[in-house]
């Protein structure tokens, strides 16, 4: 079976029985131009498939690019470009350079730009435009030269020069349109070329029929082509558009920066040792079998395994291990992971495209680009919408010529039948909805990167989860502390903050900070030494003292006693206990783990009402994944998973036929949120992370992940409301434009009724879309409490009856004691009250109501602020 370095690394040639020739299949990327929709995309894909010798294509329309993998004994590059250019599309093949990060393309950055003076100019023309036509509906004044029928060729020749600028700003709609409706391949831009073209048309057509009756001094034919007059329809119609693909080409600019970021991750240059000398070179110079050097604080440029030394390296952003991993001679190294302790040196082992991270880079950029592109129903329905029209308006005006009619009649017929299909609405019903829901969501701390992804959200069957930072906080935390002998509880996290201040180890900081938030204070310590593999030693007012794990205790002689039962349970529950001791006996131990976010229970929860499956998926140790299961309730955990495991598993499910959304907060889920259909990240993970995610929680509460999931449905649920009332017209509407009703009652829809008619669609699409304004999730977000893990040898019951009171008032040590004794007289209660915390911890004997604890504490002169 082909390892991922070895597909990465070139042809794949396929086994075949002796005498039969064998197939070099090449895997090529295109960059494509001129794609605007999902019609487009799919008119690209079939153009390539055509072709003899391509097995498989994938066109992603948000990065306008194309994979194929073909057969190069049957089929060349040239072949394929000009399969795309036969379609009516550009293509060329992709710049390898820009594929490893290594430059920015500046194409995207061009047409945001260019979209943007579109945008402007076609508003700059269009405000006075629609002055001029529809001003005197609301008695606003014109100039004299353009009131009066007399004045009826200027005031048409007026409209027709200020909505000229807009068409040539625009001429992009017209120039991709009809080229794409002559290739037989309409889309939403032959709609906007047909439906503002038709309506230009007839307003040239109006003013040459003014002209003639002015001539003639037919001011009855002058007057009824006054207003028959379409220019600000045209405009309209591209301004409205424009404001649409404006939005989209922003979206399209955070494609790459992704891997640019990942890319940052390792060292531009390497010390690596030569004929006995260190010397500093080019990462991109380091060969296999190179000694390279690694001092505290920098990171591994490369893969490799380490010859010398030991230390611990943080391994967060690559596997998701939460805490850094202890190294020694013989152990492997990953590239861009952090050296944290000690001076090592490694065998580089893996070089160049073959590093963990350059394969990480290669998996995002694969799993982006194999994303088929979602079908917009608005594009599908065009392809069969755009034609029919047509053939609907010419067939009108053919027969009614043919009846007899003139041809102002025929014409008119013709164009009305245009006018009122105009896709206004129909452009219109997608992006108003795309656009009100994604404020919404922005409203409540989403950040929606793309419609696609707000569109699939709403088919999604599972989620799955990372653990480090997204299910828990990402951070160690102390848990728990237990002493032992007649040693108090502040007194050990006093001394054991004093011994942790120098070390660097994130453990060490959890307890530090944990003593600052406490005020425990410090001790000055002396003579300190870090023991890898085992802890930290140093002496305290002449005493020997010693902070580390078990082996540190045997090593010393230390019995654990009681406390050794309690240890291995928080060991179960995915704690990291430390001990510490002091001239052979033990003081205690202070258990520390990441603890579950506040709000991971019931996101979990609210998942599972929605019938959505949730996964937990983790580079973090099985017995911390389990220990996370069982607090949350999670049916299915996988821990242990390298970044190219969790790709892989997302590819699994998504094979079984379900929509998979990822969420995560590393720089190793990047690949997996790529290949998710819908990627989610944290808001406080890595960059990386964001960048390749299609949706971001910015409050970084997986109950926000809930909450887009119901966006989505709500968005989707209201795009389908607008596209039936964008064709709602047009079904009542066409036929009367065609004049069917003429025969009978002599109704005959006039091109301004029918403008009108398409203008009104717009306004419900528009008032629809606003209705999304008032969405709020289907929830109610319970209080923000942590997950209770039960102390060892405690019971559920137990730990039901310790509560902690918040209390305001509280200013020195008379203020506790006088809480103290109110609470204690109550019988059955035992409490410990904390000026620095403003809080009370009762231990109840028996059950004492949440009421008689809030009395006891008022009578006394305070105010309690909850009780939990």
């Amino acid at each position: 079976m082909l390892s991922l370095t070895e597909i990465m690394a070139g042809p794949i040639i396929y086994p075949y029985p002796q005498g039969v020739v064998r197939r070099r299949v090449m895997k090529q990327k295109f960059d494509v131009t001129g794609m605007t929709c999902s019609a487009c995309s799919a008119h690209v894909d079939k153009s390539v498939r055509k072709l003899d010798g391509v097995a498989e294509v994938n066109v992603n329309l948000l990065q306008n690019t194309m994979t194929v993998e073909y057969d190069e004994s049957e089929v060349n590059d040239d072949q394929i470009i000009r399969a795309v250019i036969g379609g009516g599309y550009g293509a060329f093949v992709h710049d390898k350079q820009e594929e490893a990060g290594r430059k920015r393309d500046i194409g995207v950055d061009d047409e945001i730009t260019g979209m943007k003076r579109r945008l402007w100019v076609s508003i700059l023309f269009m405000i006075p435009l629609m002055y001029i036509s529809m001003g005197h509906m609301v008695n606003l004044p014109l100039p004299s030269f353009l009131s009066g029928t007399h004045n009826a060729v200027s005031y048409g020749l007026t409209q027709m020069l200020l909505v000229l600028p807009v068409m040539y700003i625009n001429r992009k709609f017209y120039q991709v349109g009809f080229k794409t409706l002559f290739k037989g391949s309409p889309n939403m831009d032959s709609l906007i070329a047909i439906g503002s073209g038709a309506a230009f048309v007839y307003g040239v057509f109006a003013i040459y029929r003014m002209g003639y009756g002015l001539g003639v001094q037919n001011l009855h034919l002058v007057h009824q082509y006054h207003m028959d007059l379409y220019f600000e329809s045209a405009s309209m119609i591209l301004t409205l558009i424009t404001v649409g693909k404006y939005l989209e080409a922003r979206s399209k600019g955070k494609t790459s920066e992704a891997i640019s970021k990942l890319l940052d991750l390792a060292p531009k240059t390497a010390t690596v040792e030569r004929s006995g000398e260190e010397i500093e070179i080019p990462v991109e110079e380091l060969n296999e079998g190179d000694t390279v050097i690694v001092r505290p604080g920098a990171s591994i440029p490369v893969d490799g395994v380490i010859l010398e030394g030991m230390t611990s390296v943080d391994e967060s952003a690559l596997t998701g291990e939460s805490i850094p991993v202890e190294k020694s001679s013989g152990d492997k190294v990953i590239s861009a992971s952090i050296n944290k302790g000690g001076f090592i040196k490694f065998r580089a082992t893996k070089v160049g495209n073959d590093t963990t991270l350059a394969q990480i880079i290669q998996l995002v950029e694969d799993a982006s680009g194999s994303k088929a592109p979602i079908a917009k129903l608005a594009d599908k329905i065009a392809g069969i919408f755009v034609p029919v029209v047509i053939v609907i308006a010419l067939a009108s005006g053919i027969i009614w010529l043919l009846s007899g009619q003139t041809f102002e009649f025929a014409l008119s017929t013709s164009i009305a039948v245009l006018v009122i299909s105009c896709p206004c609405a129909l452009g219109l019903a997608t992006p108003t909805a795309i656009m009100v829901g994604t404020g919404k969501g922005a409203e409540n701390g989403i950040l929606i990167k793309s419609a696609e992804s707000l569109e699939t959200a709403h088919e999604i069957k599972t989620v799955v989860l990372d653990k480090t930072g997204t299910v828990t906080e990402g951070r160690p935390q102390v848990t728990d502390i237990l002493t032992s002998g007649s040693m108090k509880e502040k007194e050990l996290v006093k001394l054991a903050a004093s011994m942790e201040k120098p070390s660097e180890h994130p453990l060490a900081d959890a307890i530090v900070s944990f003593g600052e938030e406490t005020n425990a204070g410090l001790y000055e310590v002396s003579g300190f030494k870090s023991v890898p593999g085992e802890g930290i030693e140093g002496s305290i007012k002449g005493d020997k003292v010693y902070a580390g794990n078990l082996k540190m205790m045997e090593r010393i002689g230390v019995s654990l006693g009681e406390l050794e039962e309690k240890s291995t349970v928080f060991a179960s529950q995915g704690k990291t206990p430390l001990y510490f001791a002091k001239e052979g006996t033990l003081l205690g131990l202070i258990s520390v783990a990441d603890v579950v976010k506040p709000t991971s229970r019931q996101a979990i929860q609210e998942f599972e009402k929605m019938h959505i499956e949730v996964v937990m998926l983790t580079g973090d140790n099985k017995k911390t994944a389990e220990a996370i299961q069982k607090q949350l309730g999670i049916s299915r955990v996988i821990a242990e998973v390298l970044p190219q495991d969790k790709e892989a598993k997302i590819r699994e499910i998504q094979n079984e036929g379900k929509k998979v959304a990822m969420i995560g907060d590393g720089i190793n889920d990047a690949p997996a949120l790529a290949r998710a259909d819908v990627g989610i990240a944290i808001g406080a993970g890595t960059d990386i992370a964001i960048e390749s995610a299609d949706i971001v929680l910015m409050k970084s509460d997986l109950l926000d992940g809930v909450a887009a999931v119901q966006l989505s449905k709500a968005v989707i649920k209201n795009i389908k409301e607008n596209l039936f009332w964008a064709f709602f017209y047009n079904v009542i509407g066409i036929p009367l434009a065609a004049g069917c009703l003429y025969p009978f009652f002599g109704l005959k829809l006039n091109p301004m009724f029918g403008a009108a008619a398409m203008s009104l669609s717009s306004v419900f699409v528009v008032s629809n879309a606003l209705r999304l304004k008032f969405f709020r999730p289907g929830f109610i977000r319970n209080k923000e409490t942590p997950v209770k893990v039960h102390e060892p040898g405690q019971s559920e019951e137990e730990t039901k009856m310790k509560k902690t009171i918040s209390i305001e008032g509280m200013m020195c040590e008379h203020c506790v004691k006088h809480v103290t004794d109110a609470l204690n007289k109550l019988d059955g209660v035992a409490a410990e009250v904390s000026l620095s915390d403003k809080n009370a911890v009762v231990n109840l004997e028996k059950e004492v109501s949440e009421e008689v604890l809030k009395q006891a504490v008022e009578d006394a002169g305070y105010q309690v602020t909850g009780i939990q």
